[in-house]
């Protein structure tokens, strides 16, 4: 195929998979559309425009996954663009700052910042950083904002073992292969004994793996 033609059809393939906007995160070549709609390719670190060779190169790169590279689907793009959408849904889940879970404790700003800083250190509570800087999840508190114990089991051994806080946060709250298909934070707290001792033993499991002992 002709170069003009690898250029449209890698970016066509792309926009239909919708992984054009997850090209850069990944480390790879960008893609924009000029005035003209035509496909421009751009190198992430000159900033230079690529040429047919680097297309070509590119091309080979993303359809070298599975047994039929006409065919092939960029495995490691898929994986970002499921990563950024999880994101994007815990960003739609309750969660609060420092000054929203003060006002739900009765407490000051500082005294609140030092509890969570104090629980988190003992991989107690789930702290991440999002767009406007610390965020606590809700799903990991009662009623008054303190930490629920039935997660301790979970969390102490996912953070201890290094464990990124979104991904734990969207491990905990989403069904879990590794937990039968449970919802790992909503059977911690389940009245079946069966149920709390599955969560607790998929949390353990997953830490060893994260800790490379199993």
């Amino acid at each position: 195929m002709e170069p003009d033609g690898t250029r449209e059809r890698l970016a066509t393939w792309l926009e239909e998979l919708g992984l054009v906007d997850h090209l850069a995160e990944a480390g790879l070549p960008t893609m924009a559309r000029d005035p003209e709609g035509r496909a421009v390719w751009t190198d992430p670190v000159t900033g230079d425009e690529l040429s047919d060779d680097q297309v070509a190169d590119l091309d080979a790169v993303l359809h070298q996954e599975g047994s039929d590279p006409a065919h092939a689907v960029p495995v490691p793009l898929l994986q970002i663009a499921q990563q950024a959408r999880v994101h994007d849904e815990l960003l739609t889940s309750p969660w609060h700052t420092y000054e929203s879970l003060a006002r739900l404790r009765g407490a000051s700003v500082e005294r609140t910042r030092f509890a969570v800083h104090k629980a988190a250190g003992l991989h107690r509570l789930l702290v991440v950083t999002g767009p406007t800087g610390a965020m606590v999840p809700a799903f990991q508190l009662d009623a008054a904002g303190e930490p629920r114990p039935e997660l301790a089991p979970l969390l102490e051994p996912l953070l201890g073992a290094g464990m990124d806080g979104w991904r734990a946060w969207a491990w905990l709250t989403r069904p879990a292969a590794l937990a039968a298909g449970l919802v790992p934070e909503q059977a911690a707290g389940s009245h079946d004994p069966a149920d709390v001792d599955v969560v607790r033993r998929a949390a353990q499991r997953l830490a060893r793996t994260l800790s490379g002992d199993g």
